[in-house]
């Protein structure tokens, strides 16, 4: 993988997992007060329409780099299942209904895989 996109994915890996702490503690300090009310369009869209930016950037390096460098601990279906979870995250995060055990072992899930990316990509740059 050219170092050029490798940076971007390191970049956008490093943006997922803020977008991801983010929707965590909207989740746990702002959605669970019992006095919580959502506010759509200003919270809820701004945030969703920044992960998929983010996302969308994302998924075509990942899946190049998965394709190209082979890494020891991420395969192909996590890039997915991890672009799927960030995706419904960012909206859950604002919903009161959502399962607290669901939501925060999805994002261990999502903040597992994208360590991994860039534990693997440190270790491929230290290679070269």
């Amino acid at each position: 993988m050219q170092a050029e996109a490798a940076i971007k994915l390191k970049e956008a890996t490093n943006r997922l997992q803020q977008l991801n702490q983010t929707a965590y503690q909207q989740f746990s300090e702002r959605t669970q007060a019992a006095d919580y009310q959502t506010d759509f369009y200003s919270e809820v869209k701004p945030f969703a329409d920044e992960m998929q930016r983010v996302l969308d950037v994302w998924r075509p390096l990942a899946d190049a780099w998965v394709k190209t460098t082979k890494p020891r601990y991420v395969f192909p279906i996590q890039i997915k299942d991890t672009y799927d979870n960030l995706a419904i995250v960012c909206v859950t995060a604002f919903q009161k209904d959502t399962r607290k055990r669901r939501f925060y072992e999805t994002i261990k899930s999502i903040d597992y895989v994208l360590s991994n990316i860039l534990d693997q990509l440190d270790q491929d740059q230290t290679e070269l």
